[in-house]
């Protein structure tokens, strides 16, 4: 008798080793979701060329979508709040009548104008070039919101693309097809010719250019680095002005491509935004140091 209740009992605290053995891998599998979950990015790079567009969420910060569908409350937040929020390099802030008074005498077409081609401190589109016409009159309403009474935006690419009537829609004949097929062969040829010609270029160049040479550094510089580069926010040393370079440059590039990689003093790694790879800061540091290296 006293050797089978052994083994019961032996028997009943291996199933339960066994069953808290499962649950702590399944706690451990659901933390590292929510870890994930944490810690995921809050938004990505857009390079000039890419075809990234913008995220077309609902509904904006206060909770009103726009007319055309597109959140310009999202693109506020991701594109000029950097400066629209702090005042950063003479901006105006969002909300304070006193900063904009004058400039809400201008009109919403003159204001929509600066921001599309950009005007003083400010770069054409806030820095973001992808951003379509609609995507920045959607975010400048959403930042004249408070202190303007803003248009109605309409898409108009949407209106100009859909047909006025039915009878307007006609099925494509043997000609319209043939010119499609034409038109098709044309752009592949011209393709394949710009691929061999980038593949010529690439083997002459050899291996004198480093690995981020083909990427767009000064699109990076405007999106991550130009509001403290350009107004010297933090102590950092502005673009161009070689007295705040001088000290630095006398450095080697390997040590300034690693300031910018891993931070220094004021500035944090990557200038803030960790989703940019290694490659594509040392291509927004070259244009920084481009003017006085």
């Amino acid at each position: 008798m006293v050797r089978v209740k052994s083994s019961k009992l032996i028997l009943g605290c291996l199933a339960t080793v066994g069953l808290t053995a499962g649950a702590a891998t399944v706690h451990a599998e659901v933390d590292r979701d929510a870890i994930a979950e944490r810690i995921k990015p809050i938004g990505q790079l857009c390079l000039v060329g890419d075809d990234c567009g913008t995220a077309a969420a609902p509904a904006n910060g206060n909770g009103e979508a726009a007319a055309n569908g597109i959140d310009g409350g999202d693109i506020y937040q991701r594109v000029c709040m950097a400066c629209h929020d702090t005042g950063a390099a003479g901006a105006p802030r969002r909300g304070e009548e006193g900063e904009w008074s004058e400039r809400i005498d201008q009109g919403w077409d003159t204001l929509l104008e600066h921001a599309i081609v950009g005007i003083g401190a400010m770069p054409a589109r806030g820095g973001n070039p992808n951003l379509s016409d609609e995507e920045v009159a959607a975010s400048t309403a959403y930042l004249l919101e408070p202190v303007m009474d803003v248009p109605e935006i309409e898409d108009e690419a949407a209106a100009e693309d859909a047909p006025a009537d039915e009878e307007a829609v006609t099925e494509e004949g043997p000609v319209e097809e043939e010119a499609e097929a034409a038109a098709v062969a044309a752009d592949e040829a011209v393709e394949e010719e710009a691929v061999e010609e980038a593949a010529t270029e690439e083997a002459a160049a050899g291996d004198d250019e480093p690995a981020w040479a083909d990427i767009d550094g000064e699109a990076i510089y405007n999106q991550a680095c130009m509001a403290c580069h350009m107004t010297g926010a933090a102590g950092a040393p502005r673009r161009g002005e070689e007295g705040e370079w001088a000290q630095r440059m006398e450095q080697d590039m390997d040590t300034i491509y690693d300031h910018a990689i891993n931070g220094i003093g004021a500035m944090p790694p990557k200038g803030g935004h960790a989703n940019l790879s290694d490659d594509e800061v040392r291509a927004a540091t070259d244009y920084l140091v481009e003017p006085v290296r």
